[in-house]
């Protein structure tokens, strides 16, 4: 948008303000098409309909039509969440819950170590060739899916490993209308609104205070996502035996806390990675276990919605993080905002220890 359409930096975060808008509004989506409709097409649909915007998508080049373009795309990718999500929970067995999501999680991990550096490689030959890579990894992944998925249909309604005997007495209850998990949900969005700088204020910081140039940025982001594919199954793992999963989510909490405010304690290159090695820590205590969690106190009729709810907490973040971080560097700097970052995430800790208390984990 910067680079290649021109746009001003105001403009940009218009833009990407709707990308924000579009996830929230997919998240609930997709949690409430999982319920009446099923993971399988939920999940289907999503990569069918979001093929052709990645086509489109380049030949919008007025800030209105991309805005309106990335709220679509945003929108149709964010339904297809929940419903992974809720397909995990089906085929995982009760006992490897927490694994199965780790095991999601760490997938997703190596794509990110390999997603930045291959759409740099694209974009320094055409921006064009962005969006076209999206749309062929989208349909490759849809294929896939359809061919695996498609013949293992009769088997969903019965599964020997469902989750159905492990949650509350009201399998049709709204979590809109679950008070307990509408503050775990608002709880995840306050740690996600501090785990989520890594995507905005980090990088920032990384290239305003230290000077390092965009490659270096990218290696120590690659980095991240490495250290988090390589480590995840077995820290959860041990973290399965040593802690409950209270204390899983309250140290993961507190880590993200931790590895912000160490980079106010030493501007070294050595403290940036160990900074970030500790936010990797924190992810694989955390994210695994809060799933977990929404998806015990929910059943196989509303566990979509569940889901849908766990998702738009981490949607809404999207929005609030990049602004807030921003808005505390531009007025009070970079130190400041470790500090606060540090701040709500022991507060965030301290609500998840009280609450956990009266949750079903």
């Amino acid at each position: 948008m910067t680079q290649s359409l021109h746009f001003s930096i105001k403009e940009t975060g218009f833009v990407l303000s709707f990308f924000g808008i579009g996830a929230v509004l997919g998240s609930w989506i997709g949690g409430w098409l999982t319920d009446k409709i099923g993971f399988f097409k939920t999940q289907m649909w999503s990569l069918i309909l979001i093929l052709p915007l990645y086509i489109i998508l380049p030949e919008l080049k007025t800030v209105d039509s991309l805005a309106m373009g990335v709220f679509v795309l945003s929108l149709l990718a964010e339904i297809f969440r929940p419903a992974n999500s809720v397909a995990i929970s089906y085929f995982a067995r009760p006992e490897n819950l927490t694994k199965a999501f780790s095991l999601n999680r760490m997938a997703i991990n190596l794509g990110f170590s390999i997603g930045p550096a291959l759409g740099g490689i694209l974009a320094s030959i055409s921006y064009y060739f962005l969006f076209y890579g999206n749309a062929i990894g989208t349909f490759l992944a849809g294929v896939i899916f359809y061919v695996y998925f498609n013949n293992r249909k009769s088997q969903f309604n019965t599964s020997p490993n469902k989750v159905t005997d492990l949650h509350s007495p009201k399998p049709t209850k709204s979590p809109y209308k679950d008070r307990k998990m509408l503050l775990f949900a608002f709880l995840c969005a306050l740690y996600a609104i501090c785990f989520f700088q890594l995507l905005s204020t980090l990088p920032l910081f990384y290239k305003e205070v230290h000077k390092m140039s965009e490659a270096s940025i990218g290696i120590i982001l690659a980095y991240s996502g490495f250290f988090v594919f390589l480590t995840e199954m077995l820290l959860v793992q041990i973290a399965e035996k040593k802690y409950s999963t209270s204390q899983a989510i309250i140290f993961g909490t507190l880590a993200c806390g931790i590895s912000f405010v160490m980079l106010n304690l030493n501007y070294s290159m050595l403290m940036l990675y160990i900074s970030i090695s500790v936010l990797c820590v924190s992810e694989i205590l955390a994210m695994p276990f809060m799933s977990t969690v929404i998806v015990k106190n929910s059943d196989e009729n509303n566990r979509g919605a569940y889901m849908g709810l766990y998702s738009l907490s981490f949607a809404v973040a999207h929005i609030f993080s990049p602004f807030l971080g921003t808005f505390i560097v531009d007025h009070y700097g970079f130190e400041i905002l470790w500090w606060a970052t540090g701040i709500v995430s022991v507060l965030t800790a301290l609500g998840f220890y009280f609450l956990m208390k009266k949750i079903s984990a």
